[in-house]
């Protein structure tokens, strides 16, 4: 008799919290229970509205993203080849696609330049910044040279 009464308190206490989190007016049980359905039930119905919200607002943003960087020119074609303190910095920025860094590189190794440091980026369009020295004395640095080999690999692809 007294686990009955306990289990009777227990149901009691746990209508009750049920009923202050649903702002349940009732005071049957039954009635509760449909209250605290009814409110989980808005709440999926609010949840799938935010789900909708958020997938429209990241929809609205690649677009506008999209439409920015169309408006943005970026060059083409553009290699620079300048003097630095180890060797000659070699600057690359072109459009994405095909293999251009293999073809780069297999050019560096034609030409018999060794790459001290490289940085390469490829999110919205090819960059890449390299420092190159010569292999062997007998390979001159030409800026002239590196340029147009360059060029020609990434007109290749």
């Amino acid at each position: 008799m007294v686990a009955r009464l306990q289990r009777r308190a227990a149901m009691g206490r746990r209508l009750h919290v049920l009923r202050t989190l649903t702002c349940s007016k009732s005071v049957q049980r039954k009635s509760v229970i449909m209250d605290a359905l009814l409110y989980i039930y808005k709440l999926k119905l609010k949840l799938e509205a935010i789900k909708r919200e958020l997938a429209n607002l990241v929809a609205m943003k690649r677009e506008y993203y999209l439409s920015l960087m169309k408006q943005l020119q970026l060059p083409k074609k553009e290699v620079k080849v300048e003097k630095a303190e180890q060797g000659l910095l070699v600057r690359v920025t072109c459009e994405k696609g095909g293999d251009k860094l293999v073809s780069i590189l297999e050019v560096f190794e034609e030409m018999g330049l060794v790459i001290l440091n490289a940085r390469v980026s490829s999110n919205l369009f090819f960059a890449m910044e390299a420092i190159v020295v010569a292999d062997q004395e007998q390979h001159a640095l030409h800026v002239k040279s590196i340029t147009q080999a360059v060029i020609k690999a990434i007109e290749r692809q």
